[in-house]
């Protein structure tokens, strides 16, 4: 795995552990530094000092050095990566990487306290330093993912599986069938967010056979409720975030 793609993965984690360019992993635990700092782990690579961010409340790993750094606003400062990243990726494509770009995705995902945001930028982050265009990277589908929620237990507990998902906006959610079908998902018009088409969001149908799926984007913050309406007397009901 390259350098810049264990540094992102990292970052993403949430700091929880560092991996190093020998595969060793480092666990982070409490140290002397206070849970708010903003820390800068410090670390020998072929050869030569390098800096790396901490997620914003990670403490530094114990028998390493760490230094406190000021956040800077996205954008008016450059995180310690970008020098790390330039050395670690051709040169030509170096050369073609608008570098301005990638250091506000990086510092948005520093600085975010919010999984979505943190997501979005990872992912053009990801796709900046592999060469893509910030046009090609800032498109809506770019870091979009989609949720699996089954429909029915294993068990065959009339359930929905997991009974409450968060997602991001541009998301789509998969639902399939899985056990003690026919199933369907229905959306309650009075706990959906206000403009939102209940009918255009629900099934018109029923799934019948194992393995039978429903796909639908959402691109309205807000919470869903909806329910399987074969068997809504059962209780099989759930809820869906939009973050």
């Amino acid at each position: 795995m390259k350098l810049s793609a264990i540094l992102l993965v990292s970052l993403l984690s949430g700091g929880d552990a560092l991996e190093n360019e020998g595969g060793l992993r480092k666990t982070i635990v409490e140290d002397k530094h206070e849970d708010s700092a903003h820390l800068d782990l410090e670390l020998t690579i072929g050869g030569e000092r390098q800096l790396f961010p901490l997620m914003p409340g990670t403490r530094c790993p114990t028998g390493h050095t760490c230094q406190t750094r000021t956040p800077t606003t996205a954008g008016t400062g450059q995180s310690p990566m970008i020098n790390a990243i330039k050395r670690n990726i051709g040169t030509d494509l170096s050369m073609s990487l608008d570098w301005v770009d990638m250091n506000s995705q990086l510092e948005t995902v520093v600085m975010s306290d919010k999984f979505c945001t943190r997501r979005n930028a990872m992912a053009k982050a990801a796709g900046l330093a592999a060469g893509l265009s910030m046009a090609a990277v800032s498109q809506p589908a770019f870091a979009a993912a989609t949720t699996e929620v089954q429909m029915g237990a294993d068990s065959g507990l009339l359930v929905f599986v997991p009974a409450k998902v968060t997602v991001c906006k541009g998301d789509t959610v998969k639902w399939i069938n899985n056990k003690a079908g026919p199933h369907n998902v229905v959306f309650d018009e009075d706990n959906i967010p206000s403009g939102v088409d209940q009918e255009k969001i629900s099934m018109d149908d029923q799934l019948g056979e194992p393995g039978d799926s429903f796909s639908m984007k959402f691109d309205t913050a807000g919470t869903y409720g909806y329910y399987c309406e074969p068997h809504r007397g059962a209780g099989m009901q759930a809820t869906m975030i939009v973050q």
